[in-house]
């Protein structure tokens, strides 16, 4: 049976994987029939590029991915492409999509700053005057006594001067 496997490559604990077609009989990092992608998961975002045309082949012909290939070729579409392929869609229309898709930039999500928990009483407020609106109901009272116990723990409990020791054992003496 032939099966679309990772290889391992790279040194010691700096792991990398090649995509490959290969004889369910020999060993993982052993003889194969043909390499058709990498995989780098030490890489920020990760690095994955696959043959599309070749993954595409080689599924028509009976190749079966073990679990971690099919998640990585899940990852880049090809195994819904090559479910349209055998509904009959044309091997070019999908290979143009898959060219599309790997010239197409990822998207960058955006970057969530973390709020004190001060800002975050005050963000329904905020939002809600940026867009024209009256915040809700129970968002002002909420921010007027954080703001309060904010300013309670600010200021200093109280100014009497603190006994010594000593002469706390007196008053208690006496």
């Amino acid at each position: 049976m032939v099966k679309i496997r990772l290889r391992r490559v790279g040194a010691k604990k700096q792991a990398s994987f090649r995509v490959v077609v290969a004889d369910s009989r020999s060993p993982r990092d052993g003889r194969f029939i043909e390499q058709i992608g990498f995989y780098n998961p030490r890489t920020e975002p990760e690095t994955l590029r696959i043959d599309e045309e070749r993954a595409l082949y080689w599924l028509n012909v009976g190749a079966q991915p073990s679990d971690s290939a099919t998640r990585l070729l899940t990852t880049t579409g090809t195994l819904g492409r090559f479910a349209r392929l055998r509904q009959g869609e044309p091997l070019e229309d999908l290979l143009a999509e898959a060219e599309e898709s790997l010239t197409a930039e990822p998207e960058e999500e955006p970057f969530e700053e973390e709020v004190s928990e001060a800002e975050a009483d005050e963000a329904p407020e905020v939002e809600a005057a940026e867009a024209g609106m009256e915040p809700p109901p129970g968002a002002v009272e909420e921010t007027q006594e954080a703001q309060a116990e904010a300013a309670a723990i600010d200021e200093p409990e109280s100014e009497q001067p603190a006994l010594d020791t000593s002469e706390a054992e007196e008053t208690a003496e006496d």
